[in-house]
């Protein structure tokens, strides 16, 4: 190793070691174990432009093992991101560009928001069919424009999470051989050695998963590592796995190899003592050597030359390819063409009943022909949740169509959807039943924490998934997913309702949104109009000049109120009909427009959705009542159910009567 490369990676484990001092909080062991793989990575292959962070054709670094976050914010500061030292400094504290873990559209260069282990590993994954999908569609015989690797650092806890496996094994199938992981393997984790709990084979796992595997028997040997990456450019028709064997906290004389450096600071005692062992007494607190600011300078310089040969060359592409390069900007910006707001047809049906689940599906498609960027799939659903693209073709091995097949992966699939979406220049949605959005919670709330607009697609949204029973029949989903902060959740109640929502979705670009969706026909309803992008609006007026009660729910259960108010006019009463496809955007409409929709001297209110009654109270009042349910279902027939439970005309009818006494 050349002596400069070594202080630079010195120059790594001591910004990482100082700031977590000063902080006196967090992970030291990772960024001084794994310092020189990172650094070697950084320095002899990531193409990068420190000057222009967004570049379409990087290579993308996701950090997965997130709490090992000094190692990147001490690559992003040397390699001249614009963090200053001062951040460093900072790390860890109150609005710092810093943070405990690394935060996407946070801190300049963070390609993922990670922490919880495992996701960054997935999206890696969607971030490298990201680039095969997009190489498949703009690359020519002369210019490849998209040409560049993902690479993720994990740890044995990325290894040890299920997640990690799920998609490993999609990745090895779809052969993404542009796809490089390196493994700092050191066998420490907070409660000590690795061979309490993780005794497997992690080679032949991976092996097993058709991924080429290499091992590096020293961490600290940055030749070894180049040669590592270099080979892994080299598999062809496999990912790759580099299994680099690094000791944790290298370099500290009582701590190194511990789980006493996982987590905790090193302290003033033992950083000095670290000092010594690595030569580097000479150096105080978060100094940085000369010639190695130099050297980073350098490097920095050299890469920007690497943005300005590919700036050169989309030139010459765009002179000979107009078209391409047209849908290549396009791909690239998030504006919907102004044609899809013209197309009637994405709020009509001439059928008079249809389950959401299949408006959905024929809506995304005719959608698609205005938003030619979509990419998604279900995990093994497609049957049932209607969301495959037609005419759009397949992503397999030897085709970079749109529809991805996930396999029975829920929880990766949320993490890959977003890495698509992370990547740049495609929309991206995945499905599946409602019940097993419990499987992908965690890379949904990432998804809101990061504000990218990512698409879930949930069906079989109640108990009127019917015969299959509680173990399929969403409960509490809805009310747990529209607590979440920054997460749009439309439930619509018709066709129509279901065109609005859609476009709302792809219009929303600060956030993801998810959809929920019947598996049972409901029939199309009279007054749905664009008031549906707000979130509630009136679906039916009562006749008189205050409503003698207020009628509100969503989805399914809307069809039921129009039905109750027919047998309550005929009782002399005239009602009101709120639906409420979106709580989370109504709640962002004015008050004047709440108060509009739900007029506050009106109190006789009555609620109806099929799952928990939680949410509902805000608009209930004191004098309101919800029909909802607060038990699991059970295995029966819909028509059945829906009446045991109370989702009939007669009940609504009843809790009317009851409210406006």
């Amino acid at each position: 190793m050349k002596k400069i490369d070594e202080r630079a990676i010195n120059s790594i484990r001591f910004l990482s070691i100082d700031s977590i001092n000063k902080a006196n909080s967090g992970h030291p062991g990772l960024p001084m174990g794994a310092a020189p793989m990172a650094y070697t990575l950084w320095s002899k292959f990531l193409r990068i432009s420190p000057q222009n962070p967004t570049w379409e054709n990087r290579d993308r670094f996701v950090l997965s093992a997130g709490h090992g976050s000094m190692l990147l914010y001490s690559l992003l500061h040397l390699f001249n991101y614009g963090l200053p030292l001062e951040e460093l400094k900072n790390f860890r504290q109150f609005d710092s560009k810093t943070p405990g873990h690394p935060e996407y559209g946070h801190t300049v260069g963070v390609e993922t928001t990670t922490g919880p282990l495992g996701q960054g590993f997935a999206n890696a994954v969607g971030m490298a069919i990201a680039e095969r999908h997009l190489a498949g569609k703009f690359n020519t015989s002369k210019f490849d424009i998209v040409d560049h690797y993902t690479y993720v650092l994990a740890g044995d806890g990325d290894m040890m999470e299920g997640i990690t496996y799920e998609a490993a094994s999609l990745a090895g199938t779809l052969k993404l051989d542009k796809l490089v992981a390196l493994y700092d393997d050191n066998k420490i984790t907070i409660d000590g050695s690795t061979d309490i709990s993780f005794s497997e084979d992690v080679k032949k796992r991976f092996e097993a998963m058709h991924w080429n595997v290499i091992v590096v028997k020293d961490g600290n040997d940055a030749g070894l590592i180049r040669k590592a990456i270099i080979k892994a450019h080299k598999s062809k028709g496999k990912p790759t796995l580099i299994m680099v064997k690094t000791i944790i906290g290298f370099g500290s004389p009582n701590k190194a190899g511990t789980s006493k450096v996982h987590g905790s600071p090193l302290g003033k005692d033992e950083a000095m003592l670290t000092r010594e062992a690595l030569g580097w007494n000479d150096y105080s607190e978060f100094e940085i050597p000369e010639d190695v600011k130099d050297h980073f300078m350098r490097l920095s310089k050299k890469k920007e030359k690497t943005f300005k040969e590919w700036q050169s060359k989309l030139v010459d592409y765009a002179k000979e390819n107009p078209e391409l390069y047209r849908e290549w900007k396009r791909y690239n910006s998030n504006e919907i063409s102004k044609e899809l707001y013209e197309d009637k047809s994405i709020f009509e049906t001439s059928s008079d009943s249809m389950a959401t689940r299949a408006s959905g599906g024929d809506i995304l498609n005719k959608i698609a022909k205005y938003v030619p960027n979509i990419v998604g799939g279900s995990a093994d659903l497609n049957e049932s949740t209607k969301t495959y693209l037609k005419e759009k073709g397949d992503f397999l091995v030897d085709d970079m169509g749109a529809n991805i097949f996930f396999g029975i992966r829920e929880h990766a699939m949320g993490a890959i959807v977003n890495g698509i979406v992370l990547h740049g220049g495609l929309r991206a949605y995945g499905s599946t039943f409602l019940v097993f959005s419990d499987y992908m919670r965690t890379p949904i709330r990432l998804a809101s924490l990061m504000n990218i607009p990512a698409m879930f697609i949930f069906t079989h949204d109640s108990i009127g998934v019917g015969e299959d029973g509680p173990t399929h029949q969403p409960i509490e989903h809805v009310s747990s997913l529209r607590m979440m902060p920054g997460l749009s959740v439309w439930r619509p109640a018709d066709y129509m309702e279901t065109g609005f929502s859609y476009v709302a979705a792809f219009e929303k670009t600060d956030g993801p949104s998810v959809m929920v969706l019947t598996r049972q026909n409901l029939p199309k309803l009279d007054g749905v109009n664009e008031n549906v992008k707000k979130g509630g609006y009136i679906l039916s007026k009562e006749e008189k000049a205050t409503p003698d009660a207020i009628l509100m729910g969503s989805g399914s259960e809307v069809s039921l109120l129009v039905e109750a108010k027919k047998v309550l006019k005929e009782k002399g009463l005239d009602v009101r009909i709120v639906s409420m496809p979106n709580m989370n955007v109504f709640e962002m409409q004015s008050k004047e427009y709440k108060e509009e929709v739900l007029p506050s001297d009106v109190e006789a209110r009555v609620s109806v959705e099929a799952g928990v009654t939680m949410p509902w109270y805000r608009y209930l009042g004191n004098k309101g009542t919800a029909i909802g349910i607060d038990t699991f279902g059970a295995s029966a027939p819909i028509e059945k159910l829906m009446k045991h439970f109370g989702f009939s005309v007669d009940n609504v009818v009843d809790k009317v009567l009851e409210v406006v006494k």
